[in-house]
Formats: structure tokens, C-alpha cells, sequence
């Protein structure tokens, strides 16, 4: 059972935040709903405005909407609560009248069920039928082995597309590039090969491979010798590592 402090305690709470909720209602004339939408926003008339700042007016009142039906809830959670201390039934459990622990009560003043029996406890796992047809962006790199290519993937044309212009600024990425001409995602990604060896490395029809010297060379031998290994995937075993160095 609840002691008299603790029951002091709560209801102290729920009148606090009871009277939160009505000057709040009061001041902000229930989120601006007692008014019509053009009055709303001052607006004459809506004829001549542009389709994009309507959608924008009907998204913040759509969103008002919900914060008034959000607080309007409470409010009835409340004046339920209070009620209920009125008869001597707070602190159960409307449904299976069992004690609601303090603890519970204490982070929600308003509650009228345990945990076991809260309403909405479970969400609802149906998705919108528009998820069944829409497909993932073209830079998401994890993609089906039977429909992508190893050559030529969706990223590489996401990086052939991208290269020509994007919407991209330099406050859009977290570590811009000194080049402008660069400003896309993924832009430091390779082009056109997945690995740095591929640049100096070749094989003929027989298996026999070539390295070619050349810049990209350079840096991937500096990076080994600088990480102190073999090959970038890590050191290899004694066995192969004199056929390597070969």
C-alpha cells in the first residue's frame, strides 16, 4: 500500500502537471486549432501560394494536431488518476486490480494499469504496402550476388552519376574535399576497381602475373611498409612469405 507521503507525493505531481497542461492550452489557444488554417498562418488567401509552402502548412498542421491529441490524453489520464484517488482505487491495477508498484508510479503518476496489462504494449508489426516496391538507394553497397555484377555494380553507377554534379555542399559531408568537382558521398571511394593492386597488377590468359611500377605502386608498398605486413589483409605465413616477396 501507498503511504500517506507517497500519496502526497503523486498527487502533488499530477497537479502540477495538470495545471501545466491547462495554461498551456490556454495560452497557445490548443496548438493554434480553434482557428482556421489561413488564419493560422495570416494568410489572405492560399490561391496563389506555391504547392511546396501548402504541403509545409498542412505538415505543421497535421503535426499539431497530433501534439493537441497527444496533451488532450494526458490531460483525461490525469483527471482519471485524480478521480481515482478520490474513490481510494489508485495505485491498482484497473484490470486485474493488483498493487501497481511505487517505482511505476513514480515515473508515471497517471498510469492506471501495471505492466502486465498496459493498453498498446505491443507494436504493430504491419509495414506500409509501398516498402514492397521500393527499392534501397543505389550507394548501399550490400546488395544481391546474383543480380550484381562483381565488375560493375550499382555503386559504380551511383559514383558515374554523381561525379558530373550533386546536390551536395561542403556542409553536407563530415570531411569535405579540397575539390569541389568531388562533392558527393562515397566520392574517395576507388573508381572503376575495388582494390589499389589492381592498378599495377596484371595477369595474362596463362596465369602469369606482372606488377607495373607506377604511382599507386608507391603508396601501396609505403602503406605496407609503414603497418610493417606483408599484404593488406595481414601478414602471411612463414611458408609463403619468401614466394611473396619474390
Amino acid at each position: 500500500m501507498l503511504t500517506i507521503q507517497q500519496q502526497h507525493f503523486l498527487r502533488s505531481e499530477l497537479l502540477a502537471r495538470k495545471k501545466a497542461l491547462e495554461v498551456h492550452f490556454k495560452h497557445n489557444d490548443h496548438f493554434d486549432l480553434q482557428r482556421s488554417q489561413k488564419d493560422a498562418v495570416g494568410e489572405l488567401s492560399s490561391y496563389d501560394n506555391h504547392p511546396g509552402d501548402l504541403a509545409s502548412e498542412l505538415y505543421e498542421r497535421e503535426k499539431d494536431l497530433a501534439l493537441n491529441e497527444h496533451e488532450r490524453f494526458e490531460l483525461e489520464g490525469i483527471l482519471a488518476a485524480l478521480q481515482a484517488m478520490e474513490v481510494g482505487m489508485y495505485g491498482r491495477c484497473i484490470t486485474c486490480t493488483e498493487e501497481i508498484p511505487y517505482d511505476r508510479l513514480e515515473a508515471l503518476p497517471a498510469t492506471r494499469y501495471c505492466v502486465d496489462h498496459t493498453p498498446d504494449r505491443y507494436r504493430s508489426q504491419n509495414r506500409p504496402i509501398e516498402e514492397k516496391i521500393l527499392t534501397a538507394d543505389f550507394r548501399k553497397t550490400e546488395r544481391s550476388k546474383k543480380k550484381e555484377s562483381a565488375v560493375y555494380d550499382s555503386e559504380d553507377s551511383w559514383q558515374d552519376v554523381a561525379r558530373y554534379g550533386s546536390s551536395d555542399s561542403p556542409s553536407d559531408l563530415e570531411h569535405p574535399p579540397s575539390e569541389y568537382e568531388n562533392m558527393y558521398a562515397d566520392w574517395e571511394e576507388n573508381h572503376g576497381y575495388a582494390e589499389e593492386y589492381e592498378n599495377f597488377v596484371g595477369v595474362d590468359l596463362e596465369g602469369n602475373m606482372t606488377v607495373y611500377p607506377n604511382k599507386q605502386h608507391e603508396r601501396y608498398e609505403d602503406v605496407l611498409d609503414e603497418e610493417n605486413i606483408m599484404s593488406l589483409l595481414g601478414d602471411l605465413p612463414a611458408e609463403e612469405k619468401d614466394p611473396y616477396t619474390d
